[in-house]
């Protein structure tokens, strides 16, 4: 199988798995409809705020596993199926490395248009960052670092979100990425930063509301 080919495959397996909405179904459990609450996400932060702190940690559990997995076996077999069982080949930094890039734009796609919600799903965070885990751990964690950085000071997950998805073609730039394997990231910021368009109107009208789980007040 080509590198095309398989990577194709390894896309549209991976934008399904991902567009699991794992936060609408935790919040079923507990009799919770996300869509309906809150802001109407279904991400971590919304799960968090109408159900709580323990079915958000649930929801962001199984959005990172989602997409560390989805690239894990993506690259798996690319390597063992086109690179003869070379890993590095599957590396961003190497010649062919845009087809993991592409599996890890994938999944983050997936998350955002979820297929089972009609196009409509979460902000793709929790799983842009397993994908990276999966992709570049570095690079993944130092988008992690900037979010932490930019949200907890301020309280607001949005504004660390945003700046964590502009800052990602930087690492990845950093980081040795290839200029076809850059392509990926840049399209995930973009849409990432464009989900977060109506929190980025709040932020800018002084409206938006900060970071709180069920059960507390924010500060």
């Amino acid at each position: 199988m080509s590198v095309l080919a398989l990577t194709l495959v390894c896309m549209c397996v991976s934008f399904a798995v991902c567009g699991i909405p794992f936060g609408l179904l935790v919040a079923r459990t507990k009799g919770v409809d996300v869509r309906k609450e809150g802001s109407g996400n279904i991400g971590m932060t919304n799960v968090a705020r109408t159900v709580g702190g323990g079915a958000a940690a649930v929801t962001f559990a199984l959005d990172v596993l989602k997409g560390t997995a989805c690239v894990l076996l993506a690259r798996l077999a690319l390597a063992h199926l086109c690179f003869g069982g070379d890993w590095s080949q599957t590396l961003p930094q190497a010649p062919m490395g845009w087809s993991s890039s592409c599996v890890w734009a994938s999944c983050v796609l997936g998350h955002v248009f979820s297929p089972y919600l009609g196009f409509h799903g979460g902000k793709g965070i929790s799983v842009g960052l397993g994908a990276g885990l999966g992709l570049c751990w570095p690079v993944a964690l130092l988008a992690l670092a900037v979010f932490l950085l930019m949200a907890l000071p301020s309280g607001y997950v949005s504004l660390g979100s945003i700046c964590a998805a502009a800052a990602l073609p930087v690492w990845a730039l950093v980081f040795g990425f290839t200029p076809q394997a850059m392509v990926p990231p840049i399209i995930v910021a973009v849409v990432v930063i464009w989900s977060h368009r109506a929190n980025i109107e709040r932020l800018r009208t002084g409206t938006e509301n900060k970071f709180s789980a069920k059960g507390k007040k924010a500060r």
